[in-house]
């Protein structure tokens, strides 16, 4: 009973070598692939998230720039009505001197 003799050349050995690379390079890059797909949703999730919170931020800068420019007419139109009574009060103030003057004038009379 003669087992017959299996004889692999260099060259056969290198192919069988590089197909056993190729394989495992297969498998790593199905799961870099599935690593990879799972990222890609959270990083999309975080993108959502980042969308929702800059939209709200834009909403709420508007509402403070509105905000701002009501409060600076309020304030403009509470000095020009302050300009205005103490234009007012001062024309009180020198009628009233005028009549302190009469009546102090004709008290000496």
């Amino acid at each position: 009973m003669n087992i017959g003799n299996i004889t692999i050349t260099l060259v056969e050995a290198g192919l069988i070598l590089l197909f056993f690379v190729i394989i495992i390079l297969l498998i790593f890059c199905m799961v870099f692939m599935k690593n990879l797909t799972t990222t890609v949703k959270q990083t999309n999730k975080i993108l959502e998230d980042v969308e929702v919170v800059s939209s709200i931020a834009a909403e709420r800068t508007k509402d403070v720039d509105k905000i701002i420019t009501d409060v600076s007419e309020v304030a403009s139109n509470l000095s020009g009505t302050l300009k205005n009574n103490q234009g007012v009060i001062a024309a009180l103030t020198s009628l009233l001197k005028a009549v302190a003057s009469l009546k102090n004038s004709t008290k000496k009379e």
